[in-house]
């Protein structure tokens, strides 16, 4: 284990090949009943083990099923090939047949049922939908040597060298293994001031998808949140939003503007609903009505809802968004970081959608729309880029004007033609439904392990990272005191795993819940990698329960964005 050995080096994926498309998994005649399974070691060895889930099939009156506590982990499909059978490795909750050479013909047979209407077999695996060619070491420390790697850095988890993090689940923007034709296609970047080749094809790109008038490349989805409200924001206006995430709040009040938050309450994070990042459209319409109205210079969606612990946006939700904005002759702007995976949630979740394509659903959610900002680094799949792209020409004149004078021409918008020829293709790649199975059942394989260990996550779970509720795991401690930082403190202070407060040092009186977010970046850790940071989140919920995590003071902050530099330090126990 990784605790156990501070010398070990490790590894992770740092560029991905393939997209070889997993079977899906659909009901059989015999009937499959998920259950969760704890998985510390797999058969296969090494780092690279794909994502199992463990099945339950009911026959006779039985339930034959893989172990889902054996240290060994024999998964189901390889049970039945096994000649091993111990009892004590079956599931308490599971009744066991008394004759095992019976219970193992069974399953050989039961295997024979697993086909689709077509004849293809079904397995209950979802692989991941590339191959790896090359890795980078990840180094391990003690955990004397992580407490004092986090005193040097203020205890402030931004602040700490990636070189002493084991696991870096602080952000999947921009930290995603590129696929193999990615790195191609950077080969034939132009790099023209003016008129560049590379702009052409991500245009066409972008374009393909998001079919509005102007597309204005940036850096970074920041640069455009500041090219966008540098023409919209301005004092006494109010910017409504499901819920602004930090930068977006950021420019938007930088500009003088009030960032307003409408999101859909719940009573608690583990109130289940298809769509918890849908906007409140009685209170969207209470604000255009109301004298406050003529303040709005633009309506926000952001999909996912980070914030909100990645929950999806349902296109019935942002239609009407969309029907009530332009009613008020208010444009409608999608913060798009996370699109795709939001038209996935949609696919699955929402009535009617499940036979149409993910590239369909991406597009009606833009016709919905007046215009977007996106970060690349997230659902563009690229290590850097974003773009703006709207279709009003008065409004996108005065931002063409912004983006020469802060981020370069408009044909590069602060990009080299390779990021561009880049994100062109990661836009092709990320609506891939393989791509996106492998994507949401990771993040469904890492919290169900959770929650079946009681440790409380925002669900349903959403789309790119968990979501753990610090102020379930710290009852005690008051929000003054930072119970999401202390949390993720003791996650890389046990683990080496880092991750991202969301709550009252990120958006002080804002903060709506403490979450500590663990993003989990894209094509670049395997199962052996989640199964360690379940392992270590079970320790960190442990010091909780006992009452052995400290609160946090604030000592130094900015004036805002104060996550990124504030330099902190523990109360004593």
């Amino acid at each position: 284990h990784l605790h156990h050995a501070p010398s070990s080096t490790l590894l992770r994926s740092s560029t991905s090949s393939g997209m070889l498309a997993p079977p899906r998994l659909h009901q059989s005649p015999l009937g499959l009943h998920q259950a969760q399974a704890r998985a510390p070691s797999s058969p296969c060895g090494g780092g690279g083990r794909h994502l199992r889930h463990t099945f339950h099939h009911k026959e006779n009156g039985n339930y034959w099923a893989s172990s889902s506590r054996s240290r060994s982990r024999i998964p189901f499909l390889r049970l039945c090939a096994s000649t091993q059978s111990s009892s004590s490795s079956m599931d308490s909750s599971v009744p066991v047949p008394v004759d095992a050479e019976l219970q193992q013909q069974r399953q050989r047979d039961s295997l024979l049922a697993l086909e689709d209407e077509n004849g293809e077999p079904i397995y209950a695996t979802v692989i991941e939908p590339f191959r790896i060619k090359t890795v980078e070491p990840l180094y391990t420390y003690t955990r004397k040597q992580r407490k004092e790697f986090l005193r040097d850095a203020d205890y402030n988890l931004f602040k700490l060298s990636s070189e002493n993090v084991t696991l870096d689940f602080l952000t999947d923007s921009g930290t995603g293994a590129m696929s193999a034709n990615q790195w191609g296609a950077m080969m034939i970047g132009d790099e023209s001031y003016a008129g560049s080749p590379s702009f052409v094809r991500f245009e066409q790109a972008v374009k393909h998808l998001f079919p509005f008038k102007h597309v204005l490349p940036t850096h970074q989805g920041r640069a455009a949140e500041k090219v966008l409200f540098s023409a919209l924001g301005g004092k006494g206006r109010v910017v409504p939003n499901n819920t602004h995430f930090d930068t977006t709040r950021a420019h938007v009040e930088a500009s003088g503007a009030e960032a307003l938050d409408l999101i859909v309450t719940f009573e608690s994070t583990s109130q289940k609903h298809p769509f918890k990042g849908n906007m409140d459209v009685d209170a969207l319409r209470s604000l255009l009505e109301g004298p406050r109205g003529k303040d709005v210079p633009c309506v926000m969606l952001t999909v996912t809802n980070n914030s909100a612990g990645g929950q999806p946006v349902s296109l019935e939700n942002m239609k009407l968004v969309s029907e009530l904005a332009h009613a008020h002759g208010k444009p409608l702007i999608m913060d798009a970081c996370r699109f795709a995976e939001n038209a996935f949630f949609i696919q699955r979740r929402e009535p009617g959608q499940r036979d149409r394509s993910i590239e369909d659903i991406v597009r009606d959610m833009a016709s919905l729309c007046d215009g977007m900002t996106m970060s690349a680094k997230k659902d563009g799949l690229a290590n850097i880029g974003g773009w703006l792209a709207i279709d009003d020409d008065e409004l996108a004149a005065s931002c063409r004007e912004q983006l020469i004078l802060t981020e370069g021409y408009t044909t590069y918008g602060g990009l080299a033609g390779r990021d561009l020829d880049a994100i062109a293709v990661g836009l092709q790649e990320v609506v891939q439904e393989p791509y996106l199975e492998y994507r949401i059942r990771t993040i469904d394989y890492f919290g169900k392990a959770l929650i079946a260990r009681g440790i409380p996550c925002v669900e349903p779970l959403g789309g790119h990272a968990i979501y753990l509720d610090a102020s379930r795991m710290l009852p005690s401690m008051p929000r003054e005191q930072l119970p999401g930082h202390s949390v993720a403190c003791a996650l890389y202070v046990e683990g080496g795993i880092r991750a991202c407060e969301i709550g009252t040092l990120m958006f002080g009186g804002a903060a709506k819940n403490e979450l500590v977010r663990m993003a989990i970046p894209r094509r670049m850790y395997t199962q052996s990698h989640v199964d360690y940071a379940i392992e270590v989140c079970e320790r960190v919920a442990a010091l909780a329960r006992r009452g052995s995590l400290p609160g946090y003071e604030i000592v130094e902050q900015p004036p805002s964005l104060r996550h990124f530099s504030a330099k902190l330090r523990p109360f004593t126990l």
